[in-house]
């Protein structure tokens, strides 16, 4: 299904090649003077300059030409030379009928060659707890990901475990320290080792944070733990155990958390899954002239003729031979391309990464990991602040954990829905539906908070704004869709139905604006995908539900006497209801029943 926008400058486009002028100046745009019209366009203004013509005078032939066009209820010409158009009522319901029978996709139109793209989003380390510092890659990633799969996609999400490196080693000293019986610590030990872990993830938590203050207190302690890492690395059968352990303790209670997040991932593929591949892939970009040795390491230049600033070489290996994030991160592109093949990759991290994914992309291309046309794209996001203007801590200085931030905001909803409830009358909510609708919209705060700021843009987390049922929040949006929700259940409770019905030409000011808002949702949706930007979809909905309750407090919907013009209403509530559902959907959170 066509966008609008391309329908309606297809029309005006004809018009200005009918009159004699090049195609290319029939392009239409939403009106910047909504009180004026509803789409304008300005291409006679510059025509003017090629066809040697005052602009109001082709601005007047082409409005000569559409009037009588269907299309259109208004087509005024308005000195210096700009084209004012407002949409024909029923041409507009007819669009709008159209989506609603495009059941799902609304107007989207699918791929005919649908891509493939992975999207790393999640970057948390085993054997340490999700905090806030992970909250914006898995809330942006999720989002992006189920854009792309509502777009007719195939996304693949990796959560990218951080399992590799020193911190193992920590764990494993401070472990051997502890329980030195194990068998793992047994270098002669040829048996099978135990299915059962030595520790449990809370011991675990406790390990790691003990074993990393040590060793920056203890040289021996830290050289111990390098020791170790090292022989993990190489193969040692005792510490490759005590890793599966490791990651099969962390790996349930990481996912447990991403699922109060509402957040999934098709892989749980971690930097250790690269290693098998470092050997080969090393050895090619060696065997192709691109590695050399530069101060002891091995490095390959990606600098380019065009670079305003200096891009230092891409280290594969270090001096000692050991790998770092760039060697684990080209890997994992290598078996990537292996596997999926994929279209494109899409890493989610702080934004301070930058130069880390300038580097190991143009190395990546250089060296010949992915295809010409395999797209690799790094979206950096911005600090998650507190309300001094500083990254989010806890009361005490330290990192939040994710779980309590969470517990944090289901307290302070689980309290306004409490107490918005004594405000109204034999609803009946249970205190166990509460707080599970207490869950809902402080998720729905918190995921739309963040979503609703550009990705690269830092943000201040303000609990008391995020949870309001006022203004551009989570909470006001589901308060919409419950509104909604509301009004159906009493039109069908009265035995009521809509068969046959569909949504006509509005009856209102207030309820063409709310058809006008819906016809923008398919050109929306494709634009958040081209541009991986979860932000316009929230953008989007905002202006929905102001246009929805603008509708709602604007017409007697459950009054209205006409039978027909209510069937109507109700059809027009059922789209709008849809289309709002599907973006929170791609957002990542849901609306309860009843707030």
């Amino acid at each position: 299904m066509k966008k609008i926008l391309d329908l309606i400058s297809e029309e005006v486009t004809k018009a200005f090649t009918a009159c004699g002028y090049d195609a290319k100046y029939g392009k239409v745009t939403l009106s910047n003077r909504p009180d004026l019209c509803e789409y304008q366009c300005n291409g006679a203004m510059a025509a003017a300059k090629e066809y040697k013509k005052a602009p109001f005078m082709i601005a007047d032939e082409v409005a000569e030409k559409l009037s009588g066009n269907k299309m259109f209820s208004m087509v005024e010409s308005v000195k210096p030379g700009f084209l004012n158009l407002k949409l024909d009522n029923v041409y507009l319901a007819c669009y709008l009928v159209q989506m609603q029978e495009d059941e799902g996709k609304f107007g989207c139109e699918m791929p005919q060659k649908p891509k493939t793209i992975i999207v790393d989003y999640g970057g948390a380390n085993v054997a340490k707890p999700l905090h806030v510092g992970h909250l914006r890659s898995a809330i942006i990633g999720e989002s992006i990901k189920r854009i792309g799969k509502f777009m007719g996609h195939n996304m693949i999400g990796d959560v990218h475990l951080g399992d590799w490196g020193l911190q193992m080693g920590l764990i494993i000293v401070e472990l051997k320290e502890r329980k030195p019986e194990l068998v793992y610590f047994d270098e002669n030990y040829t048996g099978e080792y135990p299915a059962e872990a030595p520790f449990t993830i809370s011991e675990l938590e406790e390990i790691y944070p003990t074993a990393s203050k040590k060793s920056k207190e203890d040289e021996a302690y830290r050289d111990a733990a390098m020791q170790a890492t090292n022989e993990l690395q190489h193969g040692r059968r005792g510490y490759q155990a005590l890793l599966g352990h490791i990651l099969n303790v962390s790996v349930t209670d990481l996912k447990k958390n991403y699922d109060n997040l509402n957040v999934s991932f098709e892989l749980w593929k971690g930097e250790s899954d690269a290693q098998p591949y470092i050997p080969a892939m090393v050895q090619k970009m060696k065997d192709d002239g691109f590695a050399y040795m530069s101060d002891g390491a091995l490095v390959v230049d990606v600098k380019e003729e065009t670079d305003a600033k200096e891009i230092p070489p891409c280290i594969i290996l270090k001096s000692d031979g050991a790998s770092l994030y760039s060697t684990t991160d080209l890997a994992t592109i290598v078996w990537r391309m292996q596997d999926y093949n994929p279209d494109g990759m899409i890493y989610l991290t702080d934004k301070r990464q930058e130069l880390h994914f300038i580097q190991v992309f143009r190395c990546a291309r250089k060296t010949g990991l992915v295809n010409a046309d395999t797209e690799l794209k790094h979206i950096g996001f911005g600090t998650m602040n507190g309300k001094d203007g500083k990254p989010f801590k806890t009361r005490d200085g330290g990192v939040m954990r994710l779980e309590y931030l969470l517990d944090e905001i289901n307290e302070e909803m689980l309290k306004k829905i409490t107490e918005n409830q004594k405000t109204k009358e034999n609803l009946g909510i249970s205190e166990e539906e509460a707080k599970a609708t207490a869950k809902t919209v402080a998720l729905a705060a918190i995921k739309y908070g963040d979503l609703s700021n550009q990705a690269s843009k830092d943000y201040i987390f303000d609990i008391d704004r995020f949870t309001s049922f006022e203004g551009n929040t989570g909470p006001y949006i589901l308060y919409t869709i419950v509104r909604i929700k509301s009004i159906l259940n009493k039109y069908y409770g009265l035995g009521k139905n809509v068969q046959g019905a569909v949504i006509e030409a509005a009856h209102s000011e207030s309820e063409k604006n709310l058809m006008l808002e819906l016809s923008k949702f398919n050109a929306m949706m494709e634009n958040a995908f081209e541009e991986t930007a979860p932000h316009k979809v929230c953008s989007y909905i905002y202006d929905l539900a102001n246009a929805f309750n603008s509708f709602y407090h604007g017409n007697k919907i459950m009054a209205e006497e006409d039978e027909k013009i209510q069937k109507s209403y109700i059809r027009l509530l059922e789209l709008t209801k849809a289309v709002l559902e599907v973006c929170i959907d791609v957002l990542g959170f849901s609306a309860p029943e009843r707030m």
